[in-house]
């Protein structure tokens, strides 16, 4: 089986090829948030680089959400025209489970965070057994105590990873009551090669959309959005 993956949520862009289980190539970039200008030419690359024909691959993986309601766009609207184009499935993973999927078999529990903005986290609660991740809380959008709270209720060491760390980390120090732990470097931000990974799973039980179908996911409104209703609300007041 072989799948691409395509993973724009966030600050990083990332395209990974996994196939039978390898990471035959993966190119990521955490430099701004110009996805628009290079998604694309980064798959460029790594085709030329696996000498890869896009014809032969089973699906197409896409970070499906939350995040950046740009680079959402931006990931979807190429996984949805290569789908199209190659009359390929898409597989839609969600953002913080494929990331949660970067410490597959940790002993602690695993807590992606990503920095929503105005004081929120886009974030959700992992648990690995022998053979399986067990998701605890689905992905959601909260302050970030609110995590922290379900967090200390259920007792275990955790490990903290995503872009929220450092915006979020004095919170953690002083509101986490449990053990806790930093992801290292090669593993706290989005990587299409976990996405990859956890999408196979998907694909074998038969939860795959049509590129017709996909839609991200995005969890709440989009700042324009929140800022109309609000101008609305004072109008009627």
């Amino acid at each position: 089986m072989k799948i691409l993956g395509i993973d724009a949520s966030g600050m990083v862009a990332s395209v990974a090829i996994v196939e039978d289980d390898i990471v035959v190539g993966e190119y990521s970039t955490n430099f701004k948030k110009t996805h628009s200008q290079t998604l694309l030419p980064m798959l460029e690359e790594l085709k030329k680089m696996i000498t890869l024909d896009l014809d032969t691959i089973d699906a197409i993986a896409v970070a499906a959400g939350p995040g950046s309601f740009t680079g959402l766009r931006i990931g979807s609207a190429t996984a949805k025209g290569l789908g199209l184009a190659l009359d390929k499935p898409i597989i839609s993973v969600s953002t913080i489970e494929a990331m949660a999927y970067n410490l597959w078999g940790s002993a602690d529990n695993v807590c992606p965070i990503m920095d929503a903005r105005r004081g929120q986290t886009y974030t959700g609660l992992y648990h690995f057994t022998d053979t399986e991740m067990e998701c605890i809380v689905e992905p959601c959008a909260v302050d970030i105590t609110e995590i922290i709270e379900k967090i200390n209720a259920m007792g275990g060491a955790v490990t903290f990873l995503g872009d929220g760390v450092p915006v979020f980390q004095e919170a953690i120090a002083d509101k986490c009551k449990v053990p806790y732990h930093f992801a290292p470097a090669h593993m706290n931000r989005q990587r299409a090669a976990s996405l990859c990974a956890r999408a196979e799973a998907y694909y074998l039980a038969g939860k795959v959309q049509t590129a017709a179908e996909h839609r991200p996911e995005y969890l709440r409104l989009s700042q324009a959005e929140r800022e109309r209703m609000e101008a609305q609300k004072s109008g009627q007041a």
